[in-house]
């Protein structure tokens, strides 16, 4: 099973596909995928409703490994969990990625945030900010909250309160991120647009997350090229830590860090005008961006 969200930026409408890729309209049970849908055992009811035929067919399905950039239908894709509370970022989760950047790999999890207004839908156009000149990718595996956590009392408590995985972009500018005083995680980081989402969100008990495929393209030429077994911390211990630190709220995003490949690495140009982007994890989807150049306002 997997939840998408179709519909114009505020306006999208919650959907779900079964296991043969059958698409079904579940506003009778939610007018959203959002905190309050995971924290009420939605999935659960969605997986219920399911199987009892109580949700109209949309009268399309997704074939295995079939593309998805547009519903049939001509519908824009939004991002499959409704605008968060948080997005928590991992740094440096991969050792190959840590040493691309100059750094070792950590002994404990590197935490920021970004802002949740930089979340947008798996396709569409991606702003490059009007002054960047070092606007980089990172293909990463995303962690939605479903329940209030805090002071989890150990990584094996962790996985009860992980609702779903998805794919993400964490696109981040790295002049504004790292060189010189001034330079510093939050700039780079908060750019607006720069954390696409989805296409799709799947139950955490449906995929496992820690031996997952994941690969970036530019221009349909290949950047990374890795799998989530690669991670330093996994999943379960992720979510530990970060609920020592700050309340985890349901519909809450975790990215966890993205793999060897990057432009930051010094082998591959920075994004320009016209690049495209794809951005895939296997069992999860694919993203495609076409970058611009956002103009500064008049």
């Amino acid at each position: 099973m997997k939840f998408a969200r179709i519909g114009e930026p505020g306006a999208e409408r919650p959907i779900a596909l079964d296991n043969e890729g059958r698409a079904f309209d579940i506003s009778s049970t939610t007018p959203d995928i959002n905190g309050a849908f995971l924290a009420a055992d939605g999935i659960a009811a969605v997986r219920a409703g399911l199987a009892a035929g109580s949700y109209p067919e949309l009268g399309w399905s997704l074939a295995a490994g079939e593309a998805f950039s547009a519903a049939p239908t001509g519908e824009r894709i939004g991002s499959p969990v409704a605008r968060p509370g948080n997005v928590i970022c991992i740094g440096m989760n991969y050792a190959a990625h840590a040493r691309e950047s100059g750094a070792e790999p950590p002994t404990i999890p590197v935490v920021f945030l970004k802002p949740a207004n930089t979340v947008a839908g798996p396709f569409d156009p991606a702003p490059i900010p009007p002054s960047a000149q070092k606007y980089d990718w990172e293909v990463e595996l995303g962690i939605v909250i479903g329940a209030h956590a805090k002071y989890l009392p150990s990584a094996e408590a962790a996985k009860d309160v992980i609702a779903g995985l998805l794919i993400a972009n964490d696109l981040s500018e790295r002049e504004y991120q790292i060189p010189g005083a001034a330079g510093q995680w939050t700039k780079g980081k908060s750019l607006p647009q720069s954390t696409p989402l989805g296409p799709f969100l799947v139950p955490a008990d449906e995929i496992d997350g820690h031996n997952l495929g994941c690969r970036s393209w530019i221009n349909g030429e290949i950047r990374q090229d890795s799998s989530t077994a690669d991670f330093i911390f996994d999943l379960p211990t992720v979510v530990h830590h970060l609920s020592q630190y700050m309340a985890l709220e349901p519909g809450d995003v975790i990215l966890t860090g993205t793999p060897e490949g990057v432009a930051l690495s010094g082998r591959f140009p920075y994004l320009a005008e016209g690049d495209v982007g794809e951005f895939e994890i296997q069992q999860l989807g694919r993203q495609r961006q076409v970058f611009f150049r956002e103009q500064v306002n008049a």
